[in-house]
């Protein structure tokens, strides 16, 4: 969606007028109840879709990247379920909040059905025990086990994700890595300075903050890292910030005429890094791979900000204007 576009999105006040609105940029969405759940599930449904045409079209070593990228879908999946056996929602109320399309595109189905009919804890961390999330499962159900908090197990499964992209940086081509490794090590110092600063927000302890650390550096080393980790409140955060990004050329310039949006500090963070990544690398014409490679991260990233930052906020904001309207008048 362009500026004006989405400039229109933003004066609608009707949820199937906004839907409809939505729909040529959203091919085949199916929405019925027009809840926040609802919408948003069938948003990323049909980008996974989109996910899954990519990797159709694309050669193997992006087709390899999509895959890793479609693991955070997965995780979600993973979340819901032992969420979902946490409280003691039944089966079929935890598959409606899984998104199987994604599965699919993995082949994890049968996975995913098979950890759907367990509703232990012991015995999905005994489910988990030959894949790549048994370790931060184990760890995330002892600390829930514990101090009956969930937060530690998502953090963990989380952290798997980056951990999982960075793996993989190894295997590309010259032509690949010099794009896509830009693009991971963003996302995963986008991931680590969110971390930092919710731990810092919610008063997490520092040393079990650190655990859920990426080791994986862009603008920031691992000193700066554990500099911005060690800061006492929020200001002295943010001043640390400013002084690194002023600094940095490529996103000094940008944050020179923008200044810092701390109101929204996590969008800010991320504008950031897109916006470096995108001067960065530009189409070249005469190099149809390059440009392929581009062109797929570019899809990936302003579909999935555009849901994040633009379609769901707002189709939230009507929902919650409809549900005040009709407490007033109720």
């Amino acid at each position: 969606m362009d500026d004006n576009t989405l400039k229109k999105l933003r004066e609608i006040d009707d949820i199937k007028e906004f839907i409809d609105f939505i729909r040529p940029y959203y091919p085949k969405i199916k929405v019925k109840n027009y809840t926040i759940e609802e919408i948003e599930k069938a948003l990323y449904n049909t980008f996974i879709k989109l996910i899954g045409k990519l990797i159709f079209y694309s050669p193997k070593n992006m087709r390899r990247f999509l895959r890793d990228y479609l693991l955070q879908f997965e995780i979600m999946n993973i979340k819901q379920i032992i969420l979902g056996a946490i409280i003691g929602l039944n089966k079929k109320a935890i598959s409606e909040k899984v998104n199987f399309l994604a599965e699919k595109l993995l082949g994890n189905v049968e996975f995913i059905n098979n950890l759907l009919e367990i509703s232990s804890l012991d015995e999905i961390q005994l489910f988990m025990k030959n894949t790549k999330y048994y370790k931060v499962i184990r760890e995330g159900l002892l600390y829930f086990k514990n101090y009956n908090e969930v937060f530690v197990l998502e953090a963990f499964l989380d952290q798997l994700y980056y951990i999982n992209m960075i793996r993989e940086e190894k295997t590309f081509s010259r032509k690949e890595k010099k794009i896509i490794n830009l693009y991971i090590d963003s996302i995963t110092e986008i991931y680590n300075l969110n971390v930092i600063y919710r731990g810092l927000i919610n008063r997490i302890d520092k040393k079990l903050l650190s655990q859920f650390l990426v080791e994986n550096y862009l603008f920031l080393d691992k000193n700066k890292v554990e500099n911005l980790l060690n800061q006492e409140n929020f200001d002295d955060f943010i001043s640390n910030i400013k002084d690194i990004f002023s600094k940095v050329k490529g996103i000094k310039e940008f944050y020179d005429s923008l200044g810092i949006n701390i109101e929204h500090l996590y969008w800010w963070i991320e504008g950031l890094y897109v916006n470096y990544f995108f001067n960065k690398f530009k189409p070249k014409f005469d190099d149809i791979d390059y440009s392929a490679i581009l062109r797929v991260i570019e899809i990936i990233i302003k579909k999935q900000k555009e849901i994040q930052f633009d379609i769901l906020p707002n189709a939230i904001k009507i929902i919650h204007k409809k549900f005040e309207i009709l407490e007033e008048s109720g």
